[in-house]
């Protein structure tokens, strides 16, 4: 999901970008914009994006024979 091709433009996670307290992030071609900006020199750059948490297992429908060997 971090390298998919089509990735939706976010000043947050833009090469030219750094985030600043309070949600701004200042840009080297923009200046301050909100992290949820986009523009046309987004570039865009993996290290700084955050993957969301995976969903954590549902292990109610399993029974305590599963477990067991």
């Amino acid at each position: 999901m971090l390298f998919r091709k089509k990735i939706e433009k976010s000043c947050s996670y833009c090469g030219f970008g750094a985030v600043l307290e309070g949600g701004q992030i200042l840009c080297t071609k923009r200046g301050m914009v909100p992290a949820d900006g986009k523009c046309r020199k987004f570039r865009y750059d993996p290290c700084k994006r955050i993957p969301p948490k995976p969903k954590a297992p549902d292990f109610q429908r399993y029974d305590q024979e599963d477990f067991s060997l």
